[in-house]
């Protein structure tokens, strides 16, 4: 092969090709022989995706045993090749300066194994570099069914038979043709004739097809592949499935937009988590609800995940459990981190602490008392400044002279105003603070003060966006299916209240009156989102705002406040990199 050549072959034939999707969705196994397989294998400069570079990629489509096409290129890494690698392999900075650049092949491989079921000797690190040049490109990753070549062969072979498995010793030891020469097309052929000689060895203990070869790979136990009966009932269907347990109890929560097909997933081989591993041992019946669409699936997992807390599900299942910065309704507000929201108030936030650096910009940026003790209606505010500054640590609204209600009145509506997102000048405010910290070269103090405006910043974003959505009594909406009809939702205060869809030829406008018509009632109580759960409201968000969706009816606006947080995104997003920046840098000078 000539410097930076790129070899495109193949043969052309009559038979079907079956992926794997294909396989599933039409509803029966594929014999090994039916599946289309990609082998790839890869060159590169080191061994981490995130600094080092492909240097070659070679791959072989095989079916049935018949070489289907080959694709071999040189690529340039646009960076240095270390010496070891060029003895390794053979492969020098001069044979790649003409080769093409990743992001020039990459498309052309994901073409020539798309719909395939990608396999290399050590799958974890071809695709890892694979996927990191894929993000790097901008191309969607697309490839879901890889078979790692290692991992099959510690499974048939014991170490008695082969104390290692690694690609030259497979090729010794079932004498295959090719001899793995760490050139990528030539190691990607000796895969393929290990791999079918892989498949011999199984397939004289009876794994015919590709679902009993996962099956057959070692990661659970024969009676939990035995419990794959649990998931017969179940539909193709879109839904929410539960894991129930000994004494019924729910141990896990999950969707699916195919409830038969994911649940059979926990019960093979390709499902690697020890803590599934573990529930699948305890399960003793799969129960189902069949939805809609897939909004109300995500729906009706954050309501069973609230009302179950199942034991694994790393998902939140205590939303009750976050904070709220509240003001508070005393003659003399002020902010206090509470578990339920008053009327005016910012959250709901996960953490206490970011609760109080919220509670904390705010208070500093509207001058708001930070003192806690009772002033009645008559009273009046006298936490006093120290020649003409506040005392260090001491009350933000201190001032040289009593405050009234009235003077501080104008304090609590400005703070209301920065909560509700009305006003962002007190938050401008702070930010020139911070960027006077940073030309006075008081850095450590103008990074903490950046994390704390960032946190604020992310606070009051999603919940002044959330509350817009959660101020409208009823919105009806709908969006495409993909196959020519519309996914419909009824949305009250932010909460889902029916879903449906119609299908293709069906009218839409006559289903979305009658599920409105048919809606769950919703009564709104105190707080921004009206007592919805922020994250039911900001899934329903995501959806109303992504694709092609459309607004049917409406009670009112679905509009952003002119002030919110959420028109700050880029300015958190340079603290989020300049954040990232520095841990490079320590971790670099550890």
């Amino acid at each position: 092969m000539s410097t930076g050549s790129q070899v495109l072959r193949g043969q052309s034939t009559t038979a079907t090709q079956l992926s794997f999707d294909s396989v599933v969705d039409s509803g029966f196994d594929a014999l090994l022989s039916e599946v289309t397989f990609v082998v790839v294998d890869l060159e590169t400069t080191g061994g981490s995706p995130r600094t080092d570079r492909i240097t070659e990629i070679g791959a072989v489509k095989v079916r049935g045993g018949e070489v289907l096409g080959e694709l071999a290129t040189l690529i340039d890494p646009g960076c240095p090749i270390p010496p070891h690698i060029v003895s390794l392999t053979g492969i020098t900075e001069a044979m790649v300066y003409r080769a093409p650049r990743i992001d020039e092949v990459l498309p052309a491989f994901l073409e020539f194994a798309r719909g395939c079921v990608l396999v290399a000797h050590n799958a974890r690190f071809d695709t890892g570099f694979l996927r990191a040049a894929a993000a790097e490109s901008g191309h969607a990753w697309t490839l879901r069914q890889v078979l790692c070549t290692v991992t099959l062969a510690r499974r048939v072979l014991p170490r008695d038979e082969l104390p290692t498995v690694k690609l030259s010793a497979l090729a010794r030891h079932f004498s295959v043709p090719t001899t793995p020469t760490h050139r990528a097309l030539d190691d990607a052929r000796a895969t393929v004739e290990v791999m079918h000689a892989l498949f011999e060895r199984v397939g004289n203990i009876g794994v015919q097809t590709y679902r009993e070869l996962l099956d057959y790979l070692p990661n659970l136990t024969r009676a939990q592949r035995a419990k794959r009966d649990l998931t017969d009932g179940l539909p193709a269907r879109p839904g929410v499935y539960l894991f129930r347990g000994p004494t019924d109890e729910v141990l896990y929560v999950g969707t699916a937009t195919d409830l038969r097909r994911r649940t059979r997933q926990y019960f093979s081989g390709s499902e690697t988590r020890s803590r599934m591993r573990e529930m699948i041992s305890l399960a003793t019946r799969v129960d189902h609800v069949e939805c809609a669409h897939r909004l109300e699936a995500g729906v009706r997992e954050l309501r069973l995940l609230a009302a179950h807390a199942p034991a694994f599900n790393r998902r939140s299942t205590a939303p009750h459990r976050a904070w709220w910065v509240s003001l508070t309704d005393e003659a003399f507000p002020r902010l206090s981190i509470t578990r339920r929201p008053t009327e005016t108030a910012v959250g709901p936030i996960r953490s206490r602490a970011d609760a109080s650096a919220v509670a904390g910009i705010i208070t500093a940026a509207t001058r708001l008392r930070s003192c806690t003790h009772r002033i009645g209606v008559a009273g009046l505010h006298t936490c006093s400044v120290d020649d003409g500054r506040r005392p260090v640590g001491g009350c933000h609204a201190a001032a040289a002279a009593p405050l009234g209600p009235t003077e501080y009145g104008d304090r609590v509506t400005a703070a209301a105003a920065v909560m509700a997102g009305h006003d962002d000048a007190p938050l401008i405010a702070t930010l020139q603070r911070l960027h006077r910290l940073s030309e006075s070269e008081m850095f450590e103090s103008a990074a903490r003060l950046r994390d704390r405006i960032d946190i604020t910043f992310a606070a009051l974003g999603r919940c002044q966006l959330l509350a817009g959505l959660c101020a409208i009594a009823e919105l009806v909406a709908a969006g495409p299916d993909g196959t020519g009809g519309w996914e419909l939702i009824v949305v009250r205060h932010g909460q889902l209240a029916a879903a449906g869809t119609a299908r293709r030829g069906v009218p839409p406008i006559p289903v979305a009156a009658a599920l409105a018509a048919s809606a769950q009632t919703i009564t709104p109580e105190a707080g921004p989102l009206r007592g919805a759960p922020a994250e039911e409201a900001w899934l329903i968000y995501r959806w109303l705002t992504s694709g092609d969706t459309r607004i049917v009816c409406s009670t009112s606006g679905f509009t952003s406040p002119v002030g919110s947080a959420a028109r700050w995104s880029t300015w958190r997003a340079t603290a989020a990199a300049a954040r990232s920046r520095y841990r490079e840098l320590f971790a670099l000078a550890s």
